[in-house]
């Protein structure tokens, strides 16, 4: 006879439970390993409150307690409040420009007094995932027509758009994972091909020389029409298709991809990109290159050495790590954010190749769980939001853990459940608890 209050644990799936429980024990051993310093009184430090692990314990209690609260609420709260949640969310957001502190770059969050922070920006997914699977759930919801395609891409591109007008770029960007939800109820697969070709197009714009790349896509342009010739004669448009792509093409290698490097995006950002790529950047002018040594790290004027040292934090841990706290890189500081952006770091350098290989394997377990507790759903609502937790942590994931090894551009977004932030794992935590109580009514059908 279990002994658990039966109005909680009657059709929980404990083992997403269980998985949280573990990823949130490796963040805090992985943050203290981080900051913990020879000679600190680790007691003291933990009741105190003042140390980032101390900090971090107060909100895994906090996020442990919210959690039961969420487990014990009716599932059909979620879908009543969703709509109201999300412009809860959006005023939040709003609510930034007016009040928010200048924080390492990032105008997205608020500061309420010396020790509490909300960032809007981070806490807002959870509602935008409700609000969508809401708004996907619908009966009068047609995803075939364009327009409640646009109206679920605008359901998430809003915030993203907030978000990277507080110069936000990774959290603007972690909104686009959304899309991942739309495709899975029917987002026509082109809109996953175009996005795809114009990432390709963006990258040869930086790698190709201009001339050089207008030539080749001339070029891919003839062959098609070479090979598609007996189309054309029959149906005129295929050869304006063609003609259509390639000026669009041009048109962004030449003009937008220029404009958006140059107009849109910061100077450091940009000087990110480029040397994610291996190429030198040149600022345009004196406040750009003024505005890249500000934001450069250490006592060295260089944007990548953050980067640098995590992938020799990395490589340092070979096969099976140098064991806790005995880190080169995490004990001389050697790695900046090493407690938040760059986590994954300690993690290598601690406990290696296997260690990472078995902390991998944690994420790619919760993944596939919340996936197959997806397709186990009978309403559309918890499907939508499951897919939604699953795209998220994914996106998260998989960028963090690339910016840690110079595989993709510094654009400061937390892993999950393991670098030092309390919205962040306040909002992971209730994102995966919500899950777990609709998963728990997964015979009733939301909307």
């Amino acid at each position: 006879m279990s002994s658990r209050n039966p109005s909680i644990s009657k059709g929980i799936d404990w083992s997403l439970v269980w998985i949280w429980l573990t990823l949130c024990c490796i963040g805090l051993t992985s943050i203290f390993a981080a900051t913990y310093h020879t000679g600190d009184n680790i007691m003291q430090g933990v009741l105190s409150f003042k140390t980032d692990y101390s900090r971090q314990l107060l909100f895994f209690i906090f996020s442990g307690i919210l959690g039961t609260f969420i487990l014990l609420t009716d599932s059909k709260f979620f879908t009543a409040t969703a709509n109201l949640g999300y412009a809860f969310g959006i005023v939040l957001m709003l609510l930034v420009f007016p009040f928010h502190s200048r924080i390492k770059g990032t105008e997205s969050i608020i500061k309420f007094g010396s020790a509490f922070q909300l960032q809007p920006a981070e806490l807002c997914k959870i509602f935008v995932n409700l609000a969508l699977a809401k708004y996907l759930a619908r009966v009068e919801t047609n995803f075939t027509r364009p327009r409640s395609q646009l109206i679920a891409a605008a359901i998430s591109l809003f915030p993203a758009a907030l978000s990277f007008m507080q110069h936000e770029l990774g959290l603007a960007l972690v909104y686009f994972s959304f899309f991942l939800v739309m495709f899975r109820e029917g987002l026509p697969s082109s809109f996953l091909v175009i996005g795809f070709s114009l990432a390709v197009l963006v990258v040869a714009t930086l790698l190709v020389e201009p001339n050089m790349l207008a030539i080749v896509l001339t070029g891919i342009a003839v062959i098609a029409i070479y090979i598609l010739r007996k189309q054309i004669k029959r149906r005129k448009q295929v050869l304006f298709l063609i003609v259509g792509i390639w000026f669009v093409c041009v048109g962004v290698q030449r003009f937008v991809v220029p404009f958006v490097f140059d107009h849109v995006l910061e100077p450091y950002q940009v000087k990110r990109i480029y040397d994610t790529i291996g190429k030198d950047y040149v600022p345009k002018n004196e406040a750009a290159e003024l505005e890249i040594e500000q934001k450069s790290s250490g006592k060295k004027k260089d944007n990548n050495y953050n980067v640098k040292q995590s992938k020799i934090a990395i490589g340092s841990g070979g096969l099976i790590g140098k064991g806790l706290l005995k880190g080169t890189q995490t004990r001389y500081d050697f790695v900046p954010e090493q407690r938040t952006d760059f986590i994954f770091c300690t993690i290598g350098e601690g406990f290696g190749f296997l260690g990472s290989i078995v902390f991998l394997g944690l994420y790619l377990l919760l993944l596939w769980r919340i996936v197959m507790i997806a397709e186990r759903q009978r309403s559309v609502f918890s499907r939508c939001y499951a897919y939604g937790v699953a795209s998220v942590y994914f996106f998260h994931i998989v960028i963090n853990m690339c910016m840690t090894m110079g595989l993709a551009p510094v654009i400061g977004i937390p892993l999950p459940f393991i670098s030092y932030g309390g919205t962040s794992l306040l909002t992971f935590s209730m994102m995966l608890f919500v899950l777990v109580r609709l998963d728990a009514d997964r015979q009733m059908v939301l909307r």
